[in-house]
């Protein structure tokens, strides 16, 4: 896109079932209004209607992102961030794509989110900071949820499976080997040989540890 040149913009607009008497109307007015001002093309406006924000699935925000691939689109205008992202993560996920594709992005209603200026695009990072903070503070979290439960002589992981050793042993003793053995139970090698050694079954005579 040259400075001569309009910018090719989508307007992207959503309301859900639970705006009771939120007319997605009011949203692209708006949107119209300032590519107006602005100086925009507007190429096409693409609307969510009647979906819920946590929507795995969107087929006119789906739509749109493939119009930015296809190399149809200078800059997305939406009326709210939280019209765009079901939450900061997909939020982020979805600018980054915008981002990786030449897109420029502007949110009216949030003073400062324009990744047309340096100021819009200092903003954006420190949102993907603050994301990624919060991602940190959430393993720090888990891990150390974990460790506390651990000392306490909780098991943390997948729960352990219990476990017959006698067919184990009869069949050891009977000249199969450890592999045909742990295949015929249907575990690893490795889990039927530990657990052997937890009760004191291994090694047995006449075969190797």
């Amino acid at each position: 896109m040259t400075t001569s040149q309009a910018a090719r913009a989508a307007l992207y607009a959503r309301v859900s079932t639970s705006n009771h008497g939120q007319d997605v109307g009011l949203q692209l007015d708006e949107l119209r209004q300032v590519a107006g001002q602005r100086g925009w093309h507007i190429v096409e406006e693409f609307v969510d209607e009647g979906v819920s924000g946590s929507a795995e699935s969107r087929p006119a925000l789906d739509r749109m992102l493939e119009q930015a691939r296809r190399g149809k689109l200078d800059l997305v205008v939406v009326w709210k961030l939280d019209r765009l992202g079901r939450s900061l993560q997909h939020l982020l996920q979805v600018l980054d794509e915008l981002q990786h594709q030449g897109v420029g992005f502007v949110s009216v209603r949030d003073a400062g989110i324009d990744t047309t200026s340096p100021s819009g695009r200092l903003l954006l990072h420190l949102l993907g900071a603050f994301a990624e903070f919060e991602r940190s503070m959430i393993r720090e979290r888990v891990v150390a949820g974990v460790r506390r439960a651990q000392s306490k002589g909780k098991h943390c992981g997948r729960p352990r499976v219990e476990l017959d050793l006698r067919p184990a042993t009869s069949m050891l003793d009977a000249g199969y080997g450890l592999k045909a053995v742990a295949s015929s139970l249907g575990i690893s090698r490795t889990t039927l040989r530990r657990r052997l050694e937890e009760a004191g079954e291994w090694p047995r005579p006449h075969h190797a540890a």
